[in-house]
C-alpha cells in the first residue's frame, strides 16, 4: 500500500513493461559516460525489456576533462526518443554565459574554462575582454547541435511513481506547480526533509560517496569528476538497484 500522504520507496513502481535507466552528474566524464552506455546497452540485449529509458539527470560540462565529447555521445544517443536529457544548473550557467559572461556566474567560477578547452578554446575569465573573447569563441566553435540541445533541456520529466529532476523539488509544494529554479539549484530544504513526496525523486546535484536510496528520493551524483565514479539507478516494476563504472586505474 502507499502510504498516505505520499509514495514510499518500498512501493514505488515504474510503469509496467518499461525498464529506466536514470545516470548521474556527467561534468565532461564522456569516458564513464561511453562506459555507462556500454553496460546499459548489454543489459539491454541480455534482459530484452519490453520498453526502456535512458534519462541523463543534468550538468554535462565543466570540471572534467571533455565536455564536448559527452555532449556528442549524448546527442548521438538522443536520436532515439527513448533517451532522455534534464537541464542541470550547470547547463544552464552555460547558457547564461553564451548571452551574458559575467564575472561572477557558476561557468566562469566553477570549471567553465574546461568546458571551452573541450571545445579548442582557451578561455581567460580574468577580465571583461577575455570572458567577451572567451564567449565568442565559444560560440564560434560550438556546434549548433550542442546549443540546440542545451536550449530545450527540460527541467523534468515523471514516469510511474518516479519524478526526474536535477536538484530536487520543494517540499509541500504540487509537483505541477514547482519553481524553474527550485528544480536545478535546490539542497538543503529538499535534503533535510524526511517526510514523503508525491512521488520518489530522483535527481543529482549534490555528490554522495554512494547512490543514495530513502524513502523519499534517490541520488545517483556520486561526483563522477573526482571521485571516477558514474552512477545510475535502475527502476523496473518495483525493483530498484543501483549500477556503476569506475575510471580505470594503471
Amino acid at each position: 500500500m502507499i502510504p498516505s500522504g505520499g509514495v514510499h520507496l518500498d512501493d514505488a513502481r515504474a510503469p509496467e513493461g518499461m525498464r529506466i535507466y536514470a545516470i548521474g552528474d556527467v561534468h565532461g566524464c564522456a569516458d564513464l559516460l561511453e562506459a555507462m552506455y556500454s553496460k546499459i546497452d548489454g543489459e539491454i540485449a541480455r534482459d530484452k525489456p519490453q520498453d526502456w529509458r535512458i534519462i541523463h539527470i543534468g550538468d554535462y560540462g565543466d570540471r572534467g576533462p571533455d565536455t564536448k565529447r559527452a555532449l556528442d555521445l549524448i546527442i548521438a544517443r538522443s536520436s532515439d526518443r527513448r533517451v532522455l536529457s534534464l537541464m542541470g544548473n550547470h547547463d544552464e550557467a552555460w547558457l547564461n554565459f553564451l548571452a551574458d559572461p559575467h564575472p561572477v556566474g557558476l561557468f566562469v567560477t566553477h570549471g567553465g574554462d574546461t568546458t571551452a578547452h573541450s571545445y579548442g578554446v582557451e578561455a581567460n575569465f580574468g577580465d571583461a575582454q577575455g570572458r567577451k573573447q572567451a564567449r565568442d569563441a565559444l560560440l564560434a566553435a560550438m556546434p549548433q547541435a550542442h546549443l540546440d540541445f542545451l536550449r530545450g533541456l527540460p527541467r523534468s520529466f515523471s514516469f510511474g511513481d518516479y519524478y526526474f529532476c536535477h536538484a530536487g523539488i520543494r517540499p509541500g509544494l504540487a509537483l505541477g506547480i514547482q519553481d524553474r529554479e527550485d528544480l536545478i539549484w535546490i539542497r538543503r530544504e529538499f535534503l533535510t526533509i524526511e517526510g514523503l513526496h508525491p512521488k520518489i525523486i530522483v535527481h543529482g546535484h549534490t555528490p554522495s560517496a554512494e547512490a543514495e536510496m530513502l524513502p523519499n528520493r534517490i541520488n545517483v551524483d556520486t561526483g563522477a569528476v573526482k571521485t571516477g565514479v558514474m552512477s545510475a539507478v535502475v527502476l523496473e516494476g518495483i525493483t530498484k538497484r543501483i549500477i556503476d563504472v569506475r575510471q580505470q586505474t594503471a
